[in-house]
């Protein structure tokens, strides 16, 4: 039977560089952490607040988000965007993403020969 310990850890580290993704991608557009999460949630993937505004901060210290504190219904939030870098990144990372996601689906239904699509994305 398998250990649901091992699952679970196996899980969240296969999630965290999704969520790395997913924030990136959705902060193309400003938004503040609370509209944020649930953008993410509402494409089917779940993010709770322990994990989101950690991961916030890391990726504006890294450079990739800029942020900025404003007054919205009567409440200050913290509003984030991507970068210039932030912007080169998220491109980068998509191309990465979707280069591991032919590899795998490959793997995973037993193809042996390239698929064309890989080919272009390598080149």
């Amino acid at each position: 039977m398998m250990n649901s310990e091992v699952f679970e850890n196996l899980r969240l580290a296969l999630r965290k560089g999704c969520l790395v993704l997913a924030v990136l991608a959705e902060l193309r557009s400003e938004r503040h952490g609370y509209l944020l999460r649930k953008a993410i949630s509402n494409h089917g993937l779940e993010i709770d607040e322990n994990t989101l505004y950690p991961l916030l901060r890391r990726l504006e210290d890294q450079g990739l988000l800029v942020s900025q504190w404003r007054e919205e219904d009567k409440r200050n939030k913290r509003f984030y965007r991507l970068s210039g870098d932030g912007e080169t990144v998220l491109k980068q990372l998509v191309q990465e993403w979707q280069a591991i996601d032919l590899s795998l689906s490959r793997i995973i239904n037993g193809d042996t020969k390239p698929d064309e699509r890989e080919s272009a994305i390598h080149q």
